[in-house]
């Protein structure tokens, strides 16, 4: 696997100093904790924004962090990402929070040091946008919603 050097920074509210970290080798994404002084309840169809406690630079404007739900916390609990997926820029050097929302019908209590997100580290490019009168014909065309068969 390719590693990249990401500069992290504790913040003050972060007694711990625990850096995120990666489960397992095969891990894509790496685990962000809840860094707060006591319990959160969400409620159902309540969004609260948590502090993580760190910063970070990433090494230049050619990467993203990418935030994502942590699948187990998501499917059996029904807490996820309130804006589906969070993007760190490169040049972003803030607190990194995420956004929750609990989708389930209780409420759910976060602890401090919870696994609440994952984090992804991807290339990324900006495009360049060229205006045309045309675009080339592919297979699929136009065709959007299920138009390559059913679901």
């Amino acid at each position: 696997m390719n590693e990249i050097e990401v500069k992290i920074k504790f913040l003050e509210n972060n007694t711990e100093k625990k850096p995120p970290f990666y489960a397992t080798k095969g891990s894509a994404g790496m685990d962000l904790t809840a860094c707060i002084d006591e319990d959160i309840v969400l409620k159902p169809l309540e969004r609260k924004l948590i502090p993580t406690g760190i910063a970070i630079k990433l090494p230049s404007e050619d990467y993203g962090a990418f935030l994502f739900a942590r699948s187990g916390l998501a499917t059996k609990k029904g807490i996820t990402l309130s804006n589906c997926v969070g993007v760190v820029d490169s040049d972003y050097t803030g607190e990194i929070k995420v956004g929750l929302i609990n989708l389930s019908n209780e409420d759910y209590i976060l602890t401090k040091g919870e696994r609440i997100a994952q984090m992804v580290i991807l290339p990324v490019a900006q495009a360049k946008f060229t205006v045309v009168d045309e675009l080339e014909t592919t297979e699929r065309g136009s065709g959007g919603f299920g138009s390559t068969g059913a679901f």
